[in-house]
């Protein structure tokens, strides 16, 4: 069996490897994987799935009793790689390779692969927290997620452009990276009695709601690490969102009352200038989900959002307040920023859902 164990959690293994081969679709890691754990899998490729929401693979692997198993290998979105230098021409039906990656916590035969070393040696990068392992021919660089100064050649364009997300910005969800931090307690929020409920009845694997390609709805979606871009249509403004190809419209001075509006996940959204800062409120929001973390929302919550492009241009701060008594005794306040990268455009999404 080829499958080996580089840290903690052993005692999973011996069960893990008895269980038959079970497969679905989903978009998530949260819960499915052993986070602060590395394993190793060798085997052939047999089939290749090169899509968002992440590429996926598997892998025929021959275990100890000599018998082939099929794992299902997922990792990173498809406009990630691409972005990484991660193409699909480098992993091809029939290749034999090696994979590291973070193992499953359940029965399921699958791994969220960081590193891939094809056959003729070179090591694939495929997840931003992926560090070299078996040699120094290597594709997959994430600088330019980890730039901290956007280009500042273009003030006069104002948030009128495409910005990217970088990872040197603050996250608005910092519990949706706990999982692999541990640096953030989800009940540091301050919720209700009814929404600690609802986060401790929470099933990270079973309730998640980012499931496969079901797009998120208001305030989740704001977290998503791909571009954006505003783009004005007469006097409203559109927001385009790459992931799920989303797009959000904020009707400025708009005419009709929000309350006449029918509920949506990505609510209505009502825009303002203050200066250079275009203030968003949203309302009739019915997605139930705070983030994909278990914290609930209800129809009552109101979204305010702040986005500020900086003098120069080369940088958008976002400030996002959420209003909800339901689920938080006081309004909840997130920050983060994204950068001008003029050559970064909003790709396709073209979400397909897994097998």
């Amino acid at each position: 069996m080829k499958l080996i164990l580089k840290t903690g959690r052993g005692r999973w293994l011996a069960g893990l490897l008895l269980v038959p081969l079970i497969g679905f679709g989903h978009h998530s890691q949260f819960g499915r994987y052993y986070t602060d754990t590395i394993s190793e899998l060798e085997g052939e490729i047999t089939r290749v799935q090169w899509r968002n929401p992440h590429v996926v693979f598997w892998l025929s692997v021959t275990e100890d009793d000599g018998q082939a198993a099929v794992w299902e290998i997922e990792t990173t979105a498809l406009g990630t790689l691409r972005r990484m230098g991660v193409t699909s021409d480098l992993v091809s039906v029939g290749d034999r390779v090696r994979v590291a990656g973070t193992p499953p916590t359940g029965e399921i035969k699958e791994m969220f692969a960081h590193n891939l070393l094809t056959p003729d040696g070179t090591e694939l990068l495929m997840d931003r927290r992926a560090q070299v392992r078996w040699t120094d021919q290597s594709i997959g660089s994430d600088a330019f997620w980890s730039e901290s100064e956007g280009d500042r050649s273009s003030p006069e364009l104002g948030i009128f452009r495409v910005w990217s997300f970088t990872f040197e910005s603050p996250v608005i969800f910092p519990e949706t990276f706990s999982s692999l931090s541990g640096d953030f307690d989800i009940n540091s929020y301050p919720m209700t009695d009814s929404a600690r409920a609802a986060l401790a009845d929470f099933n990270l694997v079973e309730d998640n709601p980012t499931q496969n390609c079901t797009p998120k709805g208001m305030p989740t979606i704001m977290e998503q690490p791909y571009p954006i871009e505003f783009i004005q249509q007469d006097e409203n403004i559109a927001l385009r969102i790459e992931e799920y190809d989303l797009v959000r419209t904020i009707y400025m001075g708009a005419s009709n009352s929000p309350e006449e509006q029918p509920a949506s996940p990505l609510g209505y959204s009502v825009g303002r200038w203050e200066g250079d800062t275009l203030i968003a409120t949203t309302t009739r929001i019915d997605w139930p989900h705070f983030d994909q973390s278990g914290i609930p929302q209800s129809e009552a919550v109101v979204i305010v959002e702040q986005f500020t492009p900086s003098s120069e241009g080369s940088r958008l701060d976002y400030k996002m307040t959420v209003t909800d008594p339901a689920t938080f005794t006081e309004p909840v306040e997130q920050q983060k920023y994204w950068l001008w990268r003029p050559q970064e455009t909003v790709q396709p999404f073209n979400c397909l859902a897994g097998d």
